[in-house]
């Protein structure tokens, strides 16, 4: 398995990060609580604390290891601050070569083409450095911005999931999307 762990595209750098980077975390989450509760799991109670992102942290970058999970952190190269990630998560190889995407942005970053540019450049690096075949992502169908993401990146349409993921508390539909590399 490749084990870069630092990339970068015009305007962000791309860090799978260390427990030490708890409090940089926890600042993201903190700033838009708000904003991401609509489109996130209810979260643990101690979630917004330096203890739970270290955890957290630890965890991903053993799964990294692991090769079943690769968190990409957004960083702007302007502030080099956290402004979101990219997560490849359920990493099957062998004959599957396949994963699921999630993402998020930070609030006053969105409409600037940020997850686009985040998104385009890490599928190239899970589809060249880590030899993935195919990369599915669930969307919320009211979740405008993201459907326009992924039309934008050419994903294709491949299906209608019903009450697929529990979202805030909610169960919520959710449309399928795929991108292949052949």
């Amino acid at each position: 398995m490749f084990m870069q762990t630092r990339y970068e595209s015009d305007r962000l750098y791309y860090r799978i990060l260390k427990h030490n980077y708890a409090r940089e975390v926890l600042d993201y989450y903190k700033r838009n609580h708000i904003f991401l509760k609509e489109w996130e799991p209810k979260h643990f109670k101690d979630f917004y604390t330096i203890s739970y992102q270290k955890r957290s942290l630890k965890n991903e970058y053993y799964m990294f290891k692991e090769n079943k999970l690769v968190r990409f952190w957004i960083f702007d190269k302007i502030n080099n601050k956290v402004i979101g990630n990219v997560c490849y998560s359920n990493i099957v190889m062998g004959n599957f070569k396949s994963c699921f995407l999630g993402y998020k942005l930070d609030k006053d970053e969105i409409n600037k083409g940020y997850m686009t540019e985040a998104i385009n450049k890490t599928i190239q690096i899970m589809f060249d450095d880590f030899g993935l075949h195919r990369i599915e992502v669930n969307v919320i169908p009211r979740n405008n911005r993201s459907i326009r993401v992924m039309e934008k990146l050419k994903f294709e349409r491949e299906g209608y999931s019903k009450r697929y993921l529990e979202i805030n508390g909610k169960w919520e539909d959710h449309i399928h999307f795929a991108t292949y590399n052949d």
